[in-house]
């Protein structure tokens, strides 16, 4: 059957699609953010902690969820911490640097009450689990910057898993 310009519709299914496109936009961190990437240009990990519930936050929010007051005690964290949840990925997609399968996992630093997302290498993927003990493995110290890249990856402590118990309320 022809399209009104009369060409055929047997081309099949359209699977796939190139088209130039771009995406400009500016990030302005706030004071508890730019704490945060001001430690991670110097290969710290920099939390804030609640006045009311002590609890841990890194990256810094700036305010505790829970108690809805300023976090302004700075805490310096370990670079060491625990898979509460992990992600193995299978999908290739465009510019991909990193071989398949790897991992996305939820790292908990030790110290800390709320997690957040960093990849874990040196280690098989079938061998990645909850619990697992990893610590971050930065980018040399010339290419420190004030941004999440400045971890490499996690890789595994070589210590025994975390109890359940530990992390249960970080899943």
């Amino acid at each position: 059957m022809a399209d009104a310009s009369g060409a055929s519709g047997d081309r099949g299914p359209v699977t796939a699609l190139a088209t130039p496109i771009r995406l400009d936009y500016r990030f302005t961190a706030g004071t508890a953010q730019s704490r945060t990437l001001r430690g991670l240009a110097r290969g710290k990990f920099i939390g804030q902690r609640c006045p009311v519930c002590h609890k841990v936050y890194m990256p810094s929010r700036g305010s505790c969820p829970t108690d809805g007051v300023g976090t302004d005690d700075e805490v310096e964290l370990p670079d060491t911490g625990t898979v509460t949840t992990f992600c193995v990925v299978n999908v290739p997609f465009a510019g991909q640097t990193i071989e398949l399968p790897y991992i996305c996992a939820q790292i908990l630093l030790d110290g800390a009450n709320i997690s957040f997302m960093g990849l874990i290498q040196e280690i098989p993927a079938a061998e990645v689990r909850m619990g697992l003990r990893v610590e971050a493995v930065w980018v040399p110290e010339d290419e420190l910057g004030p941004t999440m890249a400045s971890v490499r990856y996690f890789r595994p402590t070589g210590e025994p898993d975390a109890d359940y118990e530990t992390f249960k309320e970080y899943l």
